[in-house]
């Protein structure tokens, strides 16, 4: 018996979401008592390979065909449908990503299976028990899960990636599958890059700024906190709606989701649909003349005063640490 792994990659660059894939798959093989095994998909994931034993991965089969030249969700579905027929797994997981949940939906109609998806724990066994996240984050469900091969995403964040406690020694295997042309039709042609380096769902710190910035020029202090910082700048949905910043920079279920190092909020209240783009953060320091608002509540450190007082302090302090 096995549980298979899905791991992403973009074009040979193996994201947090996959190292998260295999904490969780870990955890779930020994509750299971099977082996845990991953598969990569296209040629590019070569280099991806050898770091993977760091992270438990034993076997790990690595999928190349001449029609998988990109990510395309009919085709890695294919794939992983196929291996996990061929070898035998009783349960497939990954990270509930959007690509991770695209490609795991599309194996359980392939399957005509249940898929559960964004769990946030899970208890195995005959029928399987588990909390997962509804409603963008503001619910928590409780379900069970009955089949034969059990398909399961965890939340994207909801689970820290860490190495194995004995790093095993990858054990590669070249897997060809068979694919109808078709399934191209739902392949990455052309890219388009937006943004370079860091992003704002990468940056190890967020400064965010809501209704209480006062206006798309009081963002100047936010941007020169988070260039101090080595981080970026972000805002709440009010914002974009004011027209003060692009929606490329909203934090929120409608916007970004981010899990940076340290969260600083200033002058954002926290409604439920920005908390669920935020709440991944590790640390949240919530600035805020209102005690009462949300953001501060559910905030690790708060500091009741007027942000535009407050973030040209802290910038001063920075610069001096700084030298």
């Amino acid at each position: 018996m096995t549980l298979l792994v899905v791991l992403e990659h973009d074009r040979g660059e193996l994201p947090e979401a996959s190292r998260e894939s295999l904490t969780s798959g870990r955890a779930l093989a020994e509750q299971m008592g099977v082996a845990m095994a991953a598969v990569l998909i296209g040629s590019e994931a070569e280099g991806c390979i050898a770091g993977l034993g760091e992270f438990g991965a034993g076997t790990v089969f690595h999928a190349t065909h001449e029609l998988l030249t990109d990510y395309g969700p009919d085709a890695w579905a294919d794939v992983v449908v196929q291996l996990a027929t061929g070898i035998s797994a009783t349960a497939i997981t990954s990270t509930g990503t959007d690509r991770g949940n695209e490609v795991m939906a599309m194996v359980a109609a392939r399957m005509d299976l249940p898929f559960v998806a964004n769990c946030t724990s899970v208890t195995t066994g005959d029928t399987w028990s588990m909390t997962r996240i509804q409603w963008g984050g503001s619910l928590l469900e409780d379900a069970t899960l009955d089949a034969p091969v059990k398909l399961v995403s965890f939340s994207h964040h909801s689970v820290v990636a860490e190495p194995a406690a004995a790093p095993t020694i990858v054990d590669a295997q070249a897997y060809q599958p068979e694919l109808d042309a078709s399934v191209v039709a739902t392949m990455i042609q052309d890219r388009q890059v937006l943004s370079s380096g860091v992003t704002l769902a990468t940056a190890p710190v967020v400064v965010s700024g809501g209704r209480g910035v006062g206006s798309a020029d009081g963002f100047g202090i936010l941007e020169e906190l988070a260039e101090l910082l080595g981080g970026r700048v972000g805002c709440s949905r009010a914002v974009t709606n004011n027209g003060w910043r692009n929606h490329a920079d909203q934090v929120g279920q409608t916007g970004t989701r981010i899990a940076p190092e340290i969260y600083i909020a200033s002058g954002i209240s926290g409604a439920i649909q920005h908390w669920v783009g935020a709440m991944a953060s590790k640390k949240i320091l919530a600035i805020n003349t209102d005690a009462e608002a949300n953001m501060v509540v559910k905030a690790d450190w708060a500091i009741i005063a007027d942000l535009h007082q407050v973030v040209p302090a802290i910038i001063e302090e920075v610069k001096r640490r700084q030298g």
